[in-house]
């Protein structure tokens, strides 16, 4: 019996085992193009989101499944599919503003072999951006006094009628108000406002459309309101972009007024009823459309002594009075109680004048039985002295703010 046989199966054994070894781990290993190196230059990419991407979306692109991963690749992004590259980097982002599909190629290389993946991405038209509507806010400087005013939230302007005419007793003067909606923004970049509707009286439905908001009672970007008389007032801005969005801002305009008559005359009682000079002031308080008075000041500023009094100084003494009535000419309030002592209103030379207030509160103009309401209001003074007296000044202020 012959032992070679037996010998050479005991030899061959590992000889397989080492074959079947080699066999398996090369059936593992996928060679590169170039035949250099045992990992091939892949481009593998994701995106995020993958779906409902709007124009104008940022698309998160993540490279980093690519191969090799020994950091030796370098990144180009083509997103939009024009051929060149526009980002660069492991990860990025691509973003775009017109709707369609898109190919989106990743190519990576490394030590002068390159591979590229592409994807389709689809983008839609992103839903339009409504417009938002605002009023820019602004004060005067200062008030009629020369006081600083600080106001950030409305807008607030004075009327200032600093020397009035001994034969206008009346407080008609009005005001421009700018009224400006150049900071409102349209929605989007591709839109753009098409209207500016100013609705300057927000319980009346001018248009008949059943929005008391949106009339266009003025129309622009910058507009100026005209005739606008002392008053409390609330105005609504209502923009309209170009894809028909709407959009709408609100804010009060309070318009206050200082009226100032100087070096006039009142004459002396000769005959036993006091001599009167009238003022005449609109005075409104109308909660449902929010136009409600603060106070009214009137303030009244005259000498002491008559300087052309010929009785004798403890004669000569003067006393003048404020009255006030409301439009049914009922007496409100007057300043005959007030004492001499007492008269030193304001930024009065208490040595040489008397400065007399009367100041009337927003509760005596509502609308109920034991007030006196609102309308044409009538300020008097009153001589009951027999001396006729030259008066400094006359100030009637309306605080609608």
């Amino acid at each position: 019996m012959l032992c070679t046989p037996a010998i050479m199966k005991s030899h061959l054994k590992p000889i397989l085992v080492v074959l079947i070894m080699v066999s398996v781990s090369l059936a593992g290993c996928i060679t590169s193009d170039s035949g250099d190196g045992d990992v091939p230059v892949t481009a593998v990419f994701s995106y995020s989101p993958t779906s409902n991407i709007r124009t104008g979306d940022s698309v998160e692109l993540d490279a980093s499944a690519s191969l090799p991963q020994d950091g030796s690749l370098t990144y180009s992004w083509d997103c939009d599919g024009d051929g060149a590259a526009d980002e660069t980097g492991q990860r990025t982002d691509c973003s775009w503003e017109v709707e369609g599909t898109y190919s989106v190629t990743l190519t990576v290389a490394s030590g002068g072999i390159s591979n590229s993946q592409t994807k389709e991405i689809t983008v839609t038209e992103a839903p339009v951006g409504a417009p938002k509507a605002e009023i820019t806010q602004y004060a005067d400087e200062e008030d009629c006094e020369f006081d600083d005013i600080d106001e950030t939230k409305n807008i607030l302007v004075w009327i200032c009628a600093m020397d009035k005419s001994d034969s206008d007793r009346e407080v008609t003067e009005t005001t421009i108000v700018q009224l400006d909606g150049s900071d409102s923004e349209s929605g989007g970049d591709s839109e753009y406002i098409t209207t500016w509707n100013w609705d300057l009286n927000l319980e009346y439905d001018s248009d008949g459309d059943g929005n008391l908001e949106n009339d266009a009672d003025l129309t622009g970007e910058q507009v100026e309101w005209k005739d606008v008389a002392p008053g409390e007032y609330e105005v609504n801005l209502s923009v309209t972009n170009s894809a028909g969005a709407m959009d709408g801002d609100k804010i009060k305009v309070y318009v206050s007024y200082y009226g100032e008559w100087k070096d006039f005359q009142i004459d002396g009682n000769n005959s036993g009823s006091p001599k009167v000079v009238e003022f005449d002031m609109p005075v409104v308080y109308d909660r449902d459309q929010g136009n409600t008075i603060r106070k009214v000041e009137t303030i009244l500023t005259y000498p002491q002594v008559d300087d052309d009094c010929v009785l004798g100084e403890n004669q000569c003494g003067n006393t003048l009075n404020l009255y006030a009535f409301n439009e049914e000419d009922e007496e409100a309030s007057n300043t005959s109680e007030t004492a001499n002592e007492n008269r030193d209103a304001g930024d009065c030379d208490d040595d040489e004048n008397y400065c007399v207030m009367l100041l009337l509160s927003s509760y005596m103009f509502t609308d109920t039985e034991s007030t006196y309401g609102d309308g044409e209001w009538l300020m008097q003074i009153r001589n009951n002295r027999w001396n006729d007296v030259q008066i400094e000044s006359m100030v009637i202020i309306l605080h609608y703010k």
